[in-house]
């Protein structure tokens, strides 16, 4: 019985959190006409504001995000054309990463570190843990195949920490820079502020569930470095 109260607890946090997310996000993308301004206008309006004329705001179909590496603001179809409470708070928090980009905030520049690091270490993660059996056949040696274990264990151990310092970037995304930017701005019809804080907080769970898979993922790995 208290494996399968185990279970149920580890699959609550693993998918509850996505889940809440996209109910969040889907309640207030309606009515899609309650702000005068759409997603894009107003984060267009923000980086302005903000003297960030040269950031660009797009249409994405890869989901919103702010690109460091091309200064773009991204934003879905509907967020980008929808006016939406939805919309706009999420345009803000997007522009709240390009606020941190133009500071030097240390997780973004530190998340974006560890990507590019954990591209090449994920595929090198499948080939290293293929090559550790071969590693100890050929040499008679288990030293090596450990060594390759760790390593693939290494690798995963990145992804991991991407999205672990992604956390930290995506609250103050949501909480130091788009909500002070929405009150300055007066962006918010009266009432909307404590349904807007939802959809931030919602904004910055997004990466909680990878963070939870990932996690779980290493420790699947561990029993085999123990050997």
């Amino acid at each position: 019985m208290i494996w399968i109260v185990l279970l149920i607890g580890l699959l609550a946090l693993l998918f509850l959190p996505a889940l809440w997310v996209r109910r969040v996000m889907a309640r207030y993308a309606e009515p899609a006409d309650r702000y005068p301004v759409s997603g894009a206008q107003l984060a267009r309006r923000l980086l302005d504001s903000l003297g960030l004329g040269t950031v660009r705001v797009e249409r994405t179909e890869a989901g919103d995000h702010y690109d460091p590496e091309e200064k773009v603001v991204r934003l879905s179809e509907a967020n980008y054309a929808s006016r939406s409470l939805t919309a706009i708070t999420v345009a803000a928090h997007e522009v709240g990463h390009a606020l941190q980009d133009h500071k030097g905030f240390v997780p973004l520049r530190l998340r974006g570190t560890l990507v590019r690091l954990a591209m090449g270490a994920q595929r090198a993660a499948p080939v290293l843990l293929m090559a550790a059996p071969v590693l100890v056949l050929a040499t008679r040696s288990p030293v090596l195949g450990l060594l390759a274990a760790v390593g693939a264990f290494g690798a995963m151990l990145l992804m991991t920490a991407v999205h672990l310092v992604t956390l930290p970037a995506e609250i103050d995304a949501s909480f130091g820079r788009a909500m002070p930017m929405l009150r300055r701005e007066n962006v918010l019809i009266p009432g909307d502020e404590p349904h807007a804080r939802r959809l931030l907080t919602a904004a910055a769970l997004t990466y909680v569930s990878a963070a939870m898979m990932s996690l779980l993922s290493l420790a699947r790995w561990l029993p085999l470095l123990r050997r």
